[in-house]
């Protein structure tokens, strides 16, 4: 199998993490009154404006809200200008037939496993079950991470995913959570090389340690959830995206930025989606 690897001149890899753009195929399309192909373009805009320099960037997951073969294009055409490549892996909201309609692509791959530098690897774990909310990692996934961790023992590894393993504290969303995730954190203990997860699935900015790891969800491009509800709730807080740094030392600097205050708000008198 051939080995995808991403090479740094720097003594650290610099990630940008998108994810939750939930696109449609018609371009006005909306979710919960916010036109989320407007919003991916704003924030990708922002970080084509802020100047910042990545090695690469990933999208973990709800590309789409429709299934579309063509939302999948306005992703594909709305990072042209960010110039890196891509690593995505599908959300419970996403359709794999489609996502596979636009590869190959000049930009996107999707992979299970990239060598990141001299001392980092990422794997990419697909936790979708088709036609409901939750996720879950089969065993060959788990498979997967384990063979990985043991191929490459002496790289500290970030691992993707879509649904947040352990538990965000909104009693509607954890409803929704990796299901049997002691399986998955079972496997990460075996090993002592995954210093980060990172997952999408919230839409809000959670960065916690739990068994040693780093694990972090982060802000939607479009609409946000609230922190700490146990009932559906919007949040005031602007779209956003992560910005990793992984340093040679295994540690992980990482900020959350989002547009300005009062961008793309949604309708609060929704009960759901």
């Amino acid at each position: 199998m051939k080995v995808t690897s991403i090479s740094s001149d720097q003594d650290s890899i610099k990630l940008l993490q998108i994810t939750d753009t939930h696109l449609f195929e018609p371009l006005d399309g909306s979710l919960l009154s916010v036109k989320t192909l407007d919003s991916f373009h704003a924030v990708v805009d922002a970080i084509v404006d802020s100047g910042a320099s990545f090695d690469a960037m990933l999208s973990t997951g709800d590309i789409s809200q429709d299934h579309s073969a063509i939302s999948y294009q306005h992703f594909e055409q709305g990072i042209e200008k960010l110039e890196l490549p891509c690593f995505w892996l599908p959300g419970n909201h996403d359709f794999k037939p489609s996502m596979n309609s636009v590869l190959p692509s000049t930009q996107i791959q999707q992979v299970e496993h990239v060598l990141l530098g001299e001392h980092w690897q990422m794997v990419l774990l697909d936790s979708q079950v088709v036609g409901v909310p939750h996720g879950f990692l089969t065993e060959q996934q788990l498979t997967l991470l384990d063979e990985k961790l043991t191929e490459y023992p002496e790289r500290n590894t970030l691992v993707l995913l879509h649904h947040h393993p352990i538990l965000v504290g909104s009693r509607w969303l954890d409803q929704h959570t990796l299901k049997e995730a002691e399986s998955f954190w079972r496997v990460v203990e075996k090993h002592n090389n995954v210093k980060a997860v990172v997952c999408g699935h919230v839409h809000q900015d959670m960065n916690v340690m739990h068994n040693g790891v780093q694990v972090m969800s982060t802000p939607s491009t479009c609409v946000q959830f609230k922190p700490n509800c146990d009932d559906f709730s919007l949040d005031t807080l602007s779209p956003g995206w992560r910005e990793l740094e992984l340093h040679n030392d295994g540690s992980v600097s990482t900020e959350v930025k989002r547009l300005k205050p009062g961008s793309f708000q949604p309708d609060f008198n929704s009960a759901g989606y």
